[in-house]
């Protein structure tokens, strides 16, 4: 369900916008819609685990926040990530 250090490292390399930067909005997008692409693969298999329900409805509301603020700040960082993502179809 996690991911795993390697994977997380590969994914703040891919969007990091310097060298130090692990906290940006464009990497935590990526980081989360890693972990929410897990959750929904597992939930093809636990179709009643609630509690990790719970968990994913969490993480995609903190996503779209991410995502508003980023379109608020700078439309072009927005408009990248969302088609590096491939999260609007």
């Amino acid at each position: 369900m996690s991911i795993t250090i390697e994977r997380k490292a590969e994914l703040i390399g891919e969007h990091k916008r310097s060298d130090n930067d692990t906290g940006s909005a464009e990497v935590q997008v990526s980081i989360l819609s890693e972990r929410i692409a897990n959750l929904t693969e597992h939930f093809k298999t636990h179709k009643k685990d609630n509690h990790s329900r719970r968990g994913l409805l969490k993480m995609v509301s903190q996503r779209r926040r991410l995502l508003d603020h980023l379109k608020k700040t700078d439309q072009g960082r927005y408009a990248t990530l969302i088609e590096k993502l491939g999260l609007r179809r």
